[in-house]
Order: structure tokens, then C-alpha cells, then sequence
């Protein structure tokens, strides 16, 4: 990174001498203050960020439990109730990190202060990682906080706690990294809305959220294992129940390739400047 002056010293005269701050290979004092506003533009609206969401869970849950609880087997000793909840809980995680970092960016480009984050001396994977932590952290805070709250009427057995962190944070960073992209290439909210509705949702709801892919036949079933959000979905659930309808290893390797595309991506915009840059 480049040198930039700050004003430091004075001379015999009181009259302020500029001065250099070396900024090493990594911004981190850049970094961290990006990430900083990040977490408390949405920590100051709480209740629409946070408490929503999981209140909006809590509604999806005592629905379709109502609804449907007597009428599925699941099998294994898992009620229906048990494997809905960490299919609902990821759900929210994934669009509350996609509408951080999309909304922060389509905001940004909006009032025009866009300009505000790139003038200072971050270089593009400094961006993408304030934005995308930001994302993160705001999954992560919804995902514990559903969870507490569910375990109040659902049982989660905690069977594997390391691989359910594992795939929390990386649907978050996958849906932060997609939201950072779709940011950058929408014009106006609707495009983001065209996003939501018809990628990210029916994704997340043909995931297996609702019911086990096994149960589905032939292709539709070689369809589901294509979809990256039923791994996302599956690996949480595996973590939190012991339940899961691939093996975690191979959600885990889907995962990690398709993060590091998507930061790939996300670099190359952020890089070129694509649509933030006049």
C-alpha cells in the first residue's frame, strides 16, 4: 500500500507539519474500521436486523410443526420439528449475510457516498474483507441467536459442534460474498430484489430445508445434490442433530470451492472498480 500524510508534529511557529504514516502490506487499521461500521450500521437498527429474523423463524417453525408434525416420519428418532429447525436457522443466517453486504454497497452507490470507501488507502482485498466479515458477523449473530431461542422448544443435540460452526460460517461468507457481487452490479433496489426472489429464496427453499432430498425421486433428487444450499443446510443440521443426507465431507469440499470462486469474483469487481467507479 502507499504512504499517506497525517498531520502529527508542530513546528516553532504552532503551525502543523505534516508527516508520513507507512501503511504496511495490510491496511489492518483500514480493515477494521470498515468492519466496524459494517457491524454497527445494522447493530443500530437491531430489531429489524436481528430480533426480526428470528421471530420470523420462530413463525416457520410453529407452523409447519403444527401443520405437519403427525403427518412426516423422519425416521431415526428425529421429529419433525428437530430437523426443520437447523434448516430454518441456516435460512436465515444466508439472508441476513446477503442483505448486509448488499444493501451496504446499493446504499452506498445510492447516496453517492460510495466514494467514502474508496478514497481511503484500501486496496480491493481489504474491501472484500471488511465487507465480507461484516456479513459474516451479521449471519453468525442471527444463526446463535435462532438457535437459543429454538432450543427453548427444540432439542439440538449438539452432536457435532465444530462441523455445525464450520458450515455456519461458511453459507454466511458464501451469501456475504454473493451479496457483495450482486451489490456491485445492481443499479437500483429492485435489481437486488430480483436477487432475492428468484435466486436466493428458491434456492434456499428447494435445499431440503422443509423435507429430507431422499425422499425424492430419480432426477429431482440428482438435481437437489447440485445445489450448493442443500450443503449448506445439511452440514448445519448434521452439526446440531447428528442427521444428514450427504456425507459433511463432501458439503465441506463444495463449500471451500465455492467460497474461494466467489472471493475470486468479488476481487476482480472490487479490483476493476465494476459499477462504483465512474
Amino acid at each position: 500500500m502507499s504512504d499517506r500524510p497525517f498531520v502529527s508534529n508542530l513546528n516553532e511557529n504552532s503551525i502543523p507539519v505534516p508527516s508520513v504514516r507507512r501503511v504496511g502490506v495490510v491496511n489492518w487499521i483500514g480493515v477494521w474500521t470498515l468492519y466496524e461500521k459494517e457491524v454497527r450500521r445494522f447493530l443500530k437498527v437491531i430489531t429489524q436486523t436481528v430480533f426480526a429474523p428470528v421471530v420470523t423463524s420462530l413463525l416457520f417453525l410453529a407452523i409447519f410443526t403444527l401443520a405437519l408434525q403427525r403427518s412426516i416420519d423422519i425416521g431415526g428418532g428425529i421429529s419433525y420439528s428437530e430437523f426443520l429447525a437447523p434448516g430454518l436457522v441456516v435460512m436465515a443466517m444466508m439472508q441476513n449475510a446477503f442483505a448486509n453486504t448488499s444493501s451496504s454497497i446499493m446504499i452506498s452507490k445510492v447516496q453517492g457516498n460510495i466514494v467514502d470507501v474508496l478514497m481511503p488507502p484500501l486496496g480491493p482485498g481489504e474491501l472484500l474483507a471488511a465487507f465480507a466479515l461484516g456479513g459474516v458477523t451479521r449471519g453468525l449473530i442471527v444463526g446463535v441467536s435462532t438457535v437459543i431461542t429454538m432450543s427453548l422448544a427444540v432439542g439440538f443435540h449438539a452432536a457435532h459442534w465444530p462441523v455445525a460452526i464450520f458450515f455456519a460460517v461458511s453459507a454466511s461468507l458464501a451469501l456475504a460474498l454473493i451479496g457483495i457481487a450482486a451489490g456491485m452490479w445492481a443499479e437500483k433496489f429492485d435489481h437486488l430484489s430480483s436477487v432475492t426472489n428468484f435466486v436466493i429464496q428458491p434456492l434456499a427453499f428447494l435445499s431440503g430445508t422443509f423435507y429430507s432430498i431422499d425422499r425424492l425421486p430419480g432426477i429431482w433428487n440428482q438435481i437437489a445434490h447440485l445445489n450448493p444450499f442443500f450443503y449448506m443446510i445439511d452440514g448445519v443440521r448434521y452439526g446440531l442433530i447428528g442427521w444428514s443426507d450427504s456425507d459433511p465431507l463432501i458439503g465441506a469440499a463444495v463449500l471451500t470451492v465455492m467460497n474461494a470462486a466467489l472471493m475470486g469474483l468479488c476481487y476482480l469487481l472490487l479490483k476493476r472498480g465494476y459499477k462504483i467507479r465512474s
